[in-house]
């Protein structure tokens, strides 16, 4: 890996390129308490090669980038309420972290492809800094409301529990969380699982940091009316099998954005096995085509 770091909006962040610096760029945003490595190199090298300079990055509290240890991570009672009494910092601040990157790294934008949390960002990206924004595909997100894209019980033990310490006994906890959430459609290879698990243990977990996260997910609050406002061509793509963010999330999320495309893709959950790739770069690249498109019909300056 060839890791970078960049200054941005007070915060360090931790990232990497794949491809060539002169084409178009796209910022990989990743989820709650998720490294960026949970963006396969495979993955960003194949969407590179669709003609794409492609960046991941970790997000603040999380992998390399700057943790916040000095603010104390919510109680559970706190979170099911959705009142944390102290946030470090608001979707809204990562969402300016998102921004202050694509400026640090010299573009004036780019396409963004949100993950889960990573998704929410990107729509608070898109709201806020539309000039930032190319085009925009979320993958198994939601609006924030209450009534959808709700977990499934099965989920909650999983953030009930402490974070084991030892290497291995976090590994076998991660493949228990994917056998819960994971695509059950789609053939899972444990052994790269366990590589990317080993790999996230060894570049530093931040368990108080994904609690922190969370905290910033539920003072979000409803994002449906603001996300009317965005403008940048959207493609909302969501399995029909995830337990973690419901299917009525993503529906809502295509619901609420103007003239947003939505592909359910059968059997996928709450993960992005080798099996979805094909569907979810070529969606990728074919949403970024619309946002060129749209860029050569607009009158030219006077």
């Amino acid at each position: 890996m060839n890791e970078e770091f960049a200054n941005v909006n007070g915060v360090e962040l931790c990232y990497e390129h794949f491809g060539d610096p002169g084409d178009p760029p796209v910022l990989l945003i990743m989820g709650l308490g998720t490294q960026m490595i949970a963006w396969r190199e495979d993955f960003c090298t194949q969407l590179a090669e669709r003609g794409f300079f492609v960046t991941r990055y970790d997000n603040r509290d999380m992998g390399r980038s700057t943790r916040f240890d000095h603010v104390p991570p919510p109680r559970t009672q706190e979170l099911l309420t959705r009142r944390p009494r102290q946030l470090a910092y608001t979707l809204a601040d990562m969402a300016d972290d998102a921004a202050g990157l694509i400026e640090e790294l010299g573009f004036e934008s780019a396409h963004i492809v949100g993950a889960s949390m990573g998704g929410m960002i990107g729509q608070i990206l898109a709201i806020n800094h539309p000039e930032r924004v190319r085009s925009f595909t979320s993958i198994m997100s939601t609006t924030g409301s209450r009534f959808v894209g709700q977990p499934a019980a099965a989920v909650y033990p999983f953030f009930m529990k402490p974070i084991p310490k030892s290497k291995d006994a976090y590994i076998e906890r991660g493949l228990q969380l994917w056998n819960v959430i994971g695509s059950p459609g789609f053939e899972r290879d444990e052994e790269e699982l366990r590589s990317v698990l080993s790999r996230t243990y060894e570049r530093g977990l931040s368990p108080a940091g994904t609690m922190r996260q969370l905290a910033a997910i539920a003072a979000a609050g409803n994002r449906a009316n603001d996300l009317k406002r965005i403008t940048a061509p959207t493609l909302v793509i969501h399995g029909t099998k995830d337990k973690m963010i419901r299917v009525s999330g993503g529906k809502a999320t295509a619901r609420a954005i103007p003239g947003a495309r939505l592909e359910l893709i059968d059997g996928m959950g709450h993960d992005l096995p080798r099996g979805v790739w094909p569907r979810v770069i070529d969606g990728i690249e074919q949403n970024a085509a619309r946002a060129a498109d749209a860029g050569e019909r607009q009158p030219a300056a006077a």
